[in-house]
């Protein structure tokens, strides 16, 4: 399963910085100057996965395939972007591809690199982004609405109808000053609303971007954004782009190093993807054995077949069953032989919801 996450925010605030940092390469140009990202950098980077190398060992696994994450770093965003200014709307469709929102906002002081708006104030970045994200919205709905209108009057188009009715409902939201992920929106017209396409309808996550002295527990400016963030309904991450990018170049012994030196557990890469798995209910499975370990991404909830056509759709179209360990019986027992002896292998069925960690066989026609 893909997951694209867009990393959106004003100029120079640290988002090619941190796109750097998030996938070990210097794809993204980090320079202190408007527009320096005309193209958006696509980086596919490895979910950290600790759980996998201690199921790889003990199976003794030749080779081990994390999960995988797409982040996008799109061009800076500035006020008026909406109406084409800057690099206007082509860099607001490049967010309209992905799954998820990163909002990165700058929450450091440094006078060597210049702010678009002459200012350091991380709600007020937040706030033209988010203004300009939903002016592009407005416009959308409402180019598309008299033609909906049309249809559903004139020739009883029910599809048209129901479109018409979630169309309204996200301008009510928007013209209120609210993003479209807002709105109460039931499963019976998920679908439908997804294929609105609402920039502000993705799931957000904010990004507060602090100095290399805040990056353990943040600042006033990473505190201002997470009480925004609370009354959004979003999450926060606080994250030095500065220190992942030149954690980015070192090896494992040298990373941990550098952090116990920070007073950090983790790079700030960790706490971001699980953030955005969280955001979206994605979690883990795992299928493992002597040529390979490797882990499946999925949503919460998931029954056993669905989680199957992750690896083959013909899985899910001929399931069986599933044989089952959960994560903790693996490991306690060292591996799968022990755990069918001990009676922690189970056949599941269609039925069952996977939980995050099993480690799983599939059985298919």
């Amino acid at each position: 399963m893909a997951l694209k996450v867009a990393i959106v925010g004003l100029p120079n605030v640290g988002k090619s910085t941190l796109f750097n940092a998030l996938t070990k390469t210097a794809a993204a140009q980090a320079a202190n100057y408007p527009f320096c990202t005309i193209e958006p950098n696509t980086g596919d980077v490895a979910v950290p996965e600790p759980r996998l190398n201690v199921l790889a060992e003990i199976a003794g696994s030749k080779e081990i395939i994390p999960a995988r994450i797409t982040f996008v770093d799109v061009a800076g965003l500035v006020r008026g972007a909406s109406k084409g200014e800057g690099l206007g709307n082509q860099f607001l469709a490049n967010i309209r591809d992905c799954d998820a929102v990163a909002f990165v906002a700058r929450c450091f002081i440094d006078d060597d690199i210049t702010h678009v708006e002459n200012r350091i104030d991380p709600i007020a970045d937040l706030e033209i982004i988010e203004t300009e994200l939903m002016l592009a919205d407005l416009e959308s709905l409402e180019r598309r609405r008299p033609n909906l209108e049309k249809r559903a009057r004139s020739s009883g188009d029910k599809e048209a109808a129901a479109t018409l009715r979630l169309v309204d409902l996200a301008l009510t939201q928007l013209n209120a000053g609210k993003p479209a992920r807002t709105a109460e929106v039931g499963k019976e017209d998920k679908k439908a609303w997804d294929m609105l396409q609402l920039l502000t309808a993705l799931p957000a996550l904010y990004v507060a971007n602090v100095d290399e002295g805040s990056a353990d527990k943040g600042n006033e400016l990473s505190e201002r954004v997470a009480e925004r963030a609370k009354a959004d309904g979003a999450n926060t991450v606080v994250i030095s782009a500065k220190i992942d990018s030149e954690l980015a170049v070192l090896d494992e012994a040298e990373q941990m190093e550098f952090l116990q030196e920070l007073g950090l557990a983790e790079p700030g890469l960790n706490r971001l993807i699980r953030e955005a798995y969280a955001l979206l209910g994605l979690q883990s499975y795992f299928t493992v054995g002597p040529k390979e370990a490797r882990a499946w991404t999925i949503h919460v909830g998931d029954t056993a077949p669905q989680a199957a056509g992750v690896i083959h759709t013909d899985f899910e179209k001929g399931f069986i069953r599933a044989e089952t360990i959960a994560y903790d019986d693996y490991v306690a027992l060292r591996g799968e032989a022990k755990a069918r002896e001990a009676g922690k292998l189970r056949a599941e069925g269609k039925s069952y919801v996977v939980k995050d960690g099993d480690v799983m066989n599939f059985l298919f026609s």
